[in-house]
């Protein structure tokens, strides 16, 4: 069996300064907009952070300071800090809703559900993503509409139909009057609470969330032939061919980051318009972003709808040639896959669990 790389790789935050050094994070310029109630930045502040040491898994790019803003380096305070605001349903209207009831970490980091609930049970208009190994992705969400996960941090919590916060500056007016939230703040950014340090601890908190060394990782890179079974080779190579499934879930991440129409919600009354509310170009319409298929056996339901609870209805839908639009993405065709062939299909992606994600709530909160 041929050698390879250790199952992980660790890798600090790096910056230039007097020479190379370890970012901290004094070196971030803080918000001018504190939001109300704030305090803004001493002039004589000078906290630093400790850099934070982010496990990479085999399997995943091991050079990971391309994917990480220059105005946010990882610190292992901001990364807490952003566990803990992850979790704290104290972030919605009525203290019942955190990032974390639609991003579960024991179901990979999705709810289960075909739509996301909010408060007052509330159903959202879409089915919500893993957050899984988005350190490498671009645009956030079905449609692609926030460009940095630091955006992405903020959006769910005036949503009406999510956190249901009123305004950014109500959500910080509350986080505030938290002493434990306003110390922590003050180390990490040297200012009282802001929705700029809140959206980067988020942020931060999310891109140490990774998954890799599955055993398909095991089986294709590192050569360890007895890692995946017979069906799941067999498998391998129908994904990788007559099942076309490498022509969007491509790359070590198993997704191009791009928006495809599959015809998903066109057999509705109402078809979702996906990418085009964002972009507004013909050629976007009924457009869906790529998902990763690492830790898809976990994160069922499937589509931007939720509407297929096995990968077995996922593989029949591509294998029929999805649902015909005048929009329908020119990859996708009939497939004519045998019964066994679909079964071997299932055996890969269900090979593509892994590890380096799951993650311990938090039990206490700041007060």
């Amino acid at each position: 069996m041929p050698q390879h790389r250790s199952m992980y790789r660790i890798w600090w935050t790096w910056g230039l300064g007097s020479g190379l050094a370890l970012i901290v994070s004094a070196l971030l310029a803080p918000s001018q907009s504190t939001g109300a109630g704030a305090v803004g930045p001493s002039p004589t502040c000078n906290t630093k952070g400790t850099p934070y040491q982010l496990k990479v898994p085999f399997g995943l790019e091991d050079d990971i300071n391309g994917f990480i803003p220059d105005n946010n380096p990882l610190t292992v305070e901001k990364v807490e800090l952003g566990k803990l605001l992850f979790f704290d349903p104290r972030l919605s209207r009525d203290n019942t809703i955190s990032c974390a009831s639609c991003h579960k970490p024991e179901l990979a980091w999705t709810d289960g559900t075909k739509l996301s609930i909010g408060i007052n049970n509330q159903l959202s208009t879409r089915n919500g993503m893993t957050v899984v190994n988005r350190l490498y992705g671009r645009a956030q969400l079905w449609h692609g509409k926030m460009s940095t996960l630091e955006a992405q941090a903020i959006n769910p919590l005036v949503k009406t139909v999510r956190m249901g916060m009123p305004s950014t500056d109500a959500e910080v007016a509350k986080l505030n009057a938290i002493k434990g939230y306003r110390d922590r703040f003050q180390q990490i950014f040297c200012t009282d609470v802001t929705i700029d340090g809140v959206a980067k601890a988020i942020a931060a908190f999310e891109r140490t969330i990774l998954s890799g060394n599955s055993p398909a990782d095991r089986f294709d890179m590192g050569g360890e032939e007895n890692a995946i079974s017979e069906s799941a080779k067999r498998g391998l190579k129908i994904f990788q061919s007559k099942g076309r499934c490498t022509r969007c879930h491509s790359g070590f991440n198993f997704a191009d980051e791009e928006f495809h129409n599959l015809g998903i919600d066109w057999d509705t009354a109402n078809a979702d318009l996906g990418r085009y509310s964002v972009e507004k170009h013909p050629g976007t319409v009924g457009g869906f972003k790529t998902p990763t298929l690492r830790e898809i056996a976990r994160t069922a339901p499937y589509m931007h709808d939720g509407r297929f609870a096995t990968l077995e209805e996922v593989v029949e839908f591509y294998n029929k040639g999805g649902i015909q639009n005048p929009h329908l993405s020119n990859l996708i065709i009939p497939l004519g896959l045998e019964d066994q062939e679909k079964k071997d299909l299932v055996e890969y992606m269900r090979a593509l669990n892994g590890e380096g994600w799951q993650v311990t709530a938090p039990t206490e909160f700041p007060k």
